[in-house]
């Protein structure tokens, strides 16, 4: 991979770690707010720890997400970035346009979701 594709997919990566994080902050803001919270009947308990339910699911999903970059942002330190962990081909620019942190080649992805099914 060029050097210039490289500094693109860093870039990306790096925008995209700063905004997890600042999504991470925001959902455990409003957790906290929702456990300050004067709950009065059983449907206000519902309905926040529905709520509760929904924050914490999208801070494992993000908090997944940024180790998968802090780990994509390492590969690209020690010039790894781009080849598929499976076959060891060359994951393609196309597809890490679409997930800069993909580890897996798409025929490599879709072998690995079969096998999950």
């Amino acid at each position: 991979m060029q050097k210039n594709e490289l500094i693109y997919f860093r870039e990306i990566l790096e925008n995209r770690k700063k905004q997890i994080n600042r999504n991470i902050d925001g959902v455990n803001d409003e957790l906290s707010q929702l456990s300050g919270l004067e709950l009065n009947d059983e449907g206000d308990h519902a309905a926040a720890n529905n709520n509760s339910m929904v924050e914490s699911a999208i801070i494992i999903q993000q908090t997944q997400e940024l180790r998968e970059i802090e780990v994509t942002l390492g590969k690209i330190m020690h010039g790894d970035y781009g080849t598929c962990e499976m076959c060891e081909d060359d994951i393609g620019i196309e597809r890490l346009k679409v997930k800069s942190h993909a580890i897996y080649c798409i025929d490599c992805r879709e072998i690995i979701e079969k096998t999950r099914q």
